[in-house]
């Protein structure tokens, strides 16, 4: 199948890739030449824009920031829809405000085109690996006819929970999860290095057990080294928790977890660490404390 994919980060890039070694035939775009030579280099080909990506491809598969970034991509000047056929299907994968992916997707079905939202998690490693967790919202009928072919050769499970928008109201409820999860690691080996106790030992005694989580897993190894290279930067989580938060607000649901993982990143933001991955949290806590956890 020819597959048009816009947007080459962190993320996108493996994502691209497997997909090539899935077999299939790859056209793709990225304002970042660099990304765009690579994933030509394994085997892709390089679109002019996004409409001509649209214009070669059966499926478009959109991975950029936020949601500004995929109304400009697929609605905008030279966008996706100016090149699309009728009956293209676009597989948004971005993780966006849902009411932003309703407004694409109805402009989509104007001009003869299909729309899921279905955004991942499992940053840089389950992007590389093929292991990412895919939540979709939009057609069922369409979440199954791209499933097995083009999802689950980027991911290691999609699942398909309701109406479009309902996949990236998932991810804001997993990167709420995430983001608590973090803190609460954080938290928890500085109060063991104040205290006296190896942290990577307690990291040891508690990973098996009922704290043990994916999370724990990812994160705690890189705060003991105190290794903070993204893999999913703050400034990223910081976009996502403000989604949640105006969706939360939106539909009356109370986020205090969520407002105060907010400012912490804020904070981080501030002193210069936005683009440090999201385990950084974990200077929060050497701020407050005086205490490092890799030392």
């Amino acid at each position: 199948m020819k597959i048009g994919f816009i947007g080459l980060g962190i993320m996108g890039k493996p994502m691209a890739k497997n997909l090539l070694k899935a077999g299939h035939e790859l056209v793709v775009y990225d304002l970042n030449k660099d990304a765009v030579a690579e994933v030509v280099a394994a085997g892709a080909e390089a679109g002019e824009n996004n409409k001509d990506v649209a214009s070669k491809s059966e499926v478009v598969i959109t991975m950029v920031p936020n949601s500004p970034h995929v109304k400009a991509a697929v609605l905008g000047e030279n966008g996706v829809l100016e090149g699309a056929k009728e009956g293209l299907i676009i597989i948004d994968m971005s993780s966006i405000a849902p009411l932003a992916s309703q407004e694409v997707a109805k402009a989509c079905a104007e001009k003869g085109v299909k729309m899921i939202d279905a955004p991942v998690s499992g940053g840089e490693p389950g992007a590389i690996k093929g292991t990412l967790s895919i939540m979709v919202g939009g057609d069922k009928d369409v979440f199954d006819q791209v499933k097995d072919d083009i999802l689950l050769k980027m991911g290691g499970s999609a699942v398909h929970c309701g109406d479009i928008g309902a996949g990236n109201t998932t991810k804001l409820a997993n990167q709420i999860i995430v983001a608590v999860n973090i803190a609460a690691v954080a938290e928890a080996l500085t109060l063991a290095k104040k205290a006296g106790v190896d942290p990577e030992s307690v990291f040891e005694a508690i990973r098996g057990g009922l704290a043990g989580s994916q999370v724990m897993e990812d994160k705690a190894p890189m705060m003991l080294r105190g290794d903070f290279k993204p893999g999913f930067r703050i400034d990223l989580h910081i976009k996502d928790l403000s989604n949640a938060l105006d969706t939360g607000h939106g539909v009356g649901s109370a986020l205090p977890l969520t407002a105060q993982l907010m400012e912490m990143m804020q904070t981080l933001r501030a002193d210069g660490f936005g683009q440090e991955d999201h385990s950084s949290l974990a200077r929060i806590y050497e701020k407050l404390t005086n205490t490092k956890i890799s030392e």
